[in-house]
């Protein structure tokens, strides 16, 4: 009986020691967070930016992998978050209804929006799969040091 017991209490020690270790291993695993910018009114370069987002999470959805995207528009690259000027505004919604597991977030840059309103004297919309953020370029700063990693096409 004793035998048992301490068979069990091995056996039990063992599994802990095996469930800390996949536990610490699950904890440490790589956070993967892109952060992209547009900052140019050419479609090409919207496609390539929007192309990066995909293939990137098709990369990591292979791995079984999670990854954060936040596509940052500011200056002409505004027009690609705008509801009257966007040319890839139907790819936009697509990617974001089909990047699960992955998530992709677009920033439009206020500063860029409020200059456009005044130059245009209108009020500018923006696509609703984009937020504003106050500052495009600051945005983009604040995600690096928040430890993002940083692609321009």
């Amino acid at each position: 009986m004793m035998r048992n017991w301490i068979g069990a209490l091995a056996t039990a020690c063992i599994m802990s020691i095996v469930w800390t270790a996949a536990g610490n291993a699950a904890d440490t695993r790589k956070q993967h967070r892109v952060v992209m910018q547009i900052d140019q009114n050419d479609p090409a370069v919207m496609n390539l930016v929007l192309n990066n987002a995909s293939n990137v999470a098709e990369h990591y959805r292979g791995l079984n992998e999670d990854v954060e995207l936040d596509i940052v528009a500011y200056g002409p690259g505004l027009h690609m978050l705008r509801e009257d000027t966007s040319p890839v505004k139907d790819r936009i919604r697509r990617l974001t209804e089909d990047m699960f597991p992955a998530k992709v977030v677009f920033s439009a840059c206020n500063n860029t929006k409020e200059g456009m309103e005044k130059r245009e004297g209108r009020t500018i919309v923006i696509v609703p799969q984009a937020a504003l953020v106050p500052s495009g370029v600051v945005h983009i700063m604040e995600r690096q040091e928040e430890g993002w990693s940083y692609v321009r096409p």
